[in-house]
């Protein structure tokens, strides 16, 4: 399972609002969103993070951060055990 813009770069998804997505269906709507380490020290201020370290962080529809992923990989392993319905790169 491939989670970047070369596979999927004119989803639709990727243009829908906060309030959209949570239109969609609550909690089963999540979206991965490449981040740097410094951007997501800003969201998780509990975290260490590496400021220029690459990471995937997957967000529920409402904007809350669920997961946390130094590969694509991770990512898509820990999205297989979830009821997810709908997941889009952001």
């Amino acid at each position: 399972m491939q989670f970047n813009s070369e596979t999927h770069p004119d989803n639709p998804l990727r243009h829908l609002t906060e309030q959209q997505f949570v239109a969609l269906g609550g909690n089963a709507v999540v979206y991965v969103k490449p981040i740097k380490g410094l951007a997501l020290g800003e969201i998780l201020k509990n975290g260490e993070f590496e400021p220029e370290e690459d990471f995937h962080l997957v967000v529920s529809a409402d904007g809350s951060p669920l997961m946390v992923g130094d590969s694509e990989e991770a990512v898509a392993e820990w999205l297989l055990g979830q009821p997810f319905g709908i997941v889009t790169l952001h």
